[in-house]
């Protein structure tokens, strides 16, 4: 992930438009008034859009032929960006719900972190604010909260600085409004900062308010791609997470926050322990994060202990040598003469392969239980003889 500097920052307008031919050419010589680096995405609109957006100069102008949705939109519309050398990309509504005066608000906070993610953050208790955008704002905040961890005012806005410099070897795959979302998930699970820039917002009245949200199908999409994040985010996100921030404590500090100085039950924590240790040593190779993150939910475990622990086995020097004694412990159980370091070609066979995997897999087990025994019962004296030591 490349960063850059402030005195870096080349940032262009990004304006998404889909049948708005009453406000898109205000809004544009509004944006006007602060950059000539606009850029317009018209997404097959039929209602005379594209020919407004042709008739004014000094903008470039992308069109689809047909709709793709706001999502496709604005993908597209952070490709051409990238293109023409832009490093972020400011985007605004053609519904003129945005004012154009909050642009030099958000190029101010570009300036000061200019590898960060703005929203605009609306006021959403203004009296004239529909309650349907009230409720899937609050909603979207929350499943964000849940994917992320980040406690978030306001997830739905269109106005946003995206630093596109840094989504260079990003793929999005939602092409309608849940991108949106897909967007600023994706970028906090790589770090980038997600900030918020007070902005103003007009809502028109009811009779004059002009939408392309579906709710039926758009919230369903919501829905599911929520659905699917957060599935990433208990599997993969928060463990990824939790191991990176683990891996930069010293073992000593680990051990003394969440072992010793645990306020979980004796019981808990060996049994914490002891998942921890097996999944670590177990031959489940490729299953052991989903493996130890679902044993830690079944018995509500301490989540830092099972995930640091099965780890024990993914410095690199420490595989082979758990390999190698797993398959001489399984040939010992199995009382053959099958040794790891003396296979003939002449010996491969199918049979011969299930037959080292048998022995592999129940050296492994062996291996792995006799491990966590022995880890959980050294943590339990010692957890015993600390306990003994404060009474």
């Amino acid at each position: 992930m490349k960063l850059i500097s402030a005195n870096e920052v080349n940032y262009c307008v990004l304006i998404p438009t889909f049948n708005n031919l009453g406000t898109v050419a205000q809004v544009i010589e509004e944006v006007k008034a602060y950059t000539n680096h606009i850029l317009v995405v018209n997404d097959g609109s039929t209602d005379g859009t594209l020919e407004c957006i042709k008739n004014i100069e000094g903008i470039e102008c992308l069109s689809f032929p047909e709709n793709k949705g706001k999502g496709m939109a604005l993908r597209k519309g952070f490709e051409k960006a990238l293109e023409l050398g832009f490093t972020h990309a400011i985007t605004i509504d053609s519904d003129g719900q945005h004012r154009a005066n909050d642009l030099p608000n958000f190029y101010e906070a570009i300036k000061q972190d200019p590898n960060a993610l703005f929203i605009g953050c609306r006021n959403m208790k203004q009296s004239n604010v529909p309650g349907s955008s009230n409720f899937g704002n609050n909603f979207s905040n929350f499943w964000f909260k849940f994917e992320t961890g980040i406690d978030a005012p306001d997830t739905q806005s269109g106005f946003r600085s995206y630093p596109i410099h840094l989504f260079k070897n990003m793929r999005f795959f939602t092409t309608k409004y849940e991108l949106e979302i897909e967007v600023i998930v994706r970028a906090a699970w790589r770090d980038i900062p997600i900030k918020f820039v007070p902005i103003d917002v007009y809502y028109p009245p009811q009779d004059e308010r002009i939408t392309h949200f579906r709710k039926i199908q758009d919230f369903t999409r919501i829905s599911i791609l929520n659905t699917v994040l957060v599935t990433m985010a208990i599997f993969y996100y928060k463990p990824r997470k939790l191991f990176l921030d683990l891996k930069k404590q010293k073992p000593r500090v680990f051990f003394k926050e969440y072992i010793f100085d645990s306020n979980d039950h004796i019981s808990k924590t060996i049994l914490a322990v002891f998942i921890g240790v097996f999944i670590g040593l177990s031959p489940f190779h490729g299953f052991k994060m989903m493996s130890v993150i679902v044993l830690s939910i079944g018995f509500k475990l301490n989540k830092a202990v099972t995930i640091g622990l099965s780890y024990i086995s993914g410095m690199p020097p420490i595989i082979p040598l758990l390999i190698f004694v797993s398959h001489e412990l399984g040939s010992v159980i199995l009382q053959n003469n099958n040794h790891f370091l003396f296979v003939h070609s002449q010996q491969l066979s199918i049979q011969f392969v299930a037959e080292n995997i048998l022995q592999q897999l129940l050296g492994g087990l062996f291996l792995a239980t006799a491990g966590a025994t022995i880890f959980s019962l050294i943590i339990y004296i010692l957890l015993r003889l600390r306990q003994k030591k404060v009474a």
